[in-house]
């Protein structure tokens, strides 16, 4: 298992990966163009994909410009390995060295999404968007949890 920085070549199996989710799935598969998964990567942030066999199974991207965690996915068959978690971590780190600004992100509800960021120390705020419950990380925390 590897997990590095992605780059604008791993577009198309990122997006074999979202639209593989089981659960927080997007209504229409077009939403999330190519150019827009680029802008998040090479320009708004950074974003990191796990490696198994040079396949991609998973991937983090957060947005420096609204402070939030636009992307964390699995694919279903790679769920409960641990990637997830250390795909959080590396975007967390390096969040936090680029800002002290609060992180946010928005997930849909009773998902296993929504307990894993619980379990991860996120903290919730309210809603967002089409009844998602919002999540925020500080650095205060995110700093205490890491130590």
């Amino acid at each position: 298992m590897t997990i590095r920085e992605a780059k604008s070549e791993d577009i198309p199996q990122i997006q074999y990966v979202r639209n593989s989710v089981k659960e927080n799935t997007l209504s229409d598969p077009n939403l999330v163009t190519d150019e827009d998964c680029a802008d998040f990567i090479m320009n708004r942030g950074k974003g990191w994909v796990c490696e198994i066999d040079e396949k991609i199974v998973g991937f983090s991207i957060v947005d420096l410009k609204e402070n939030n965690i636009w992307a964390l996915f699995l694919h279903p068959d790679y769920e409960n390995q641990g990637i997830g978690r250390k795909l959080h971590n590396v975007m967390l780190e390096w969040y936090f060295d680029q800002t002290d600004q609060t992180v946010w992100l928005g997930t849909s509800p009773n998902t296993r999404a929504e307990t894993f960021y619980r379990k991860s120390g996120w903290k919730e705020t309210g809603k967002h968007g089409k009844n998602e419950t919002k999540f925020e990380m500080t650095s205060e925390h995110w700093k205490n949890l890491s130590k």
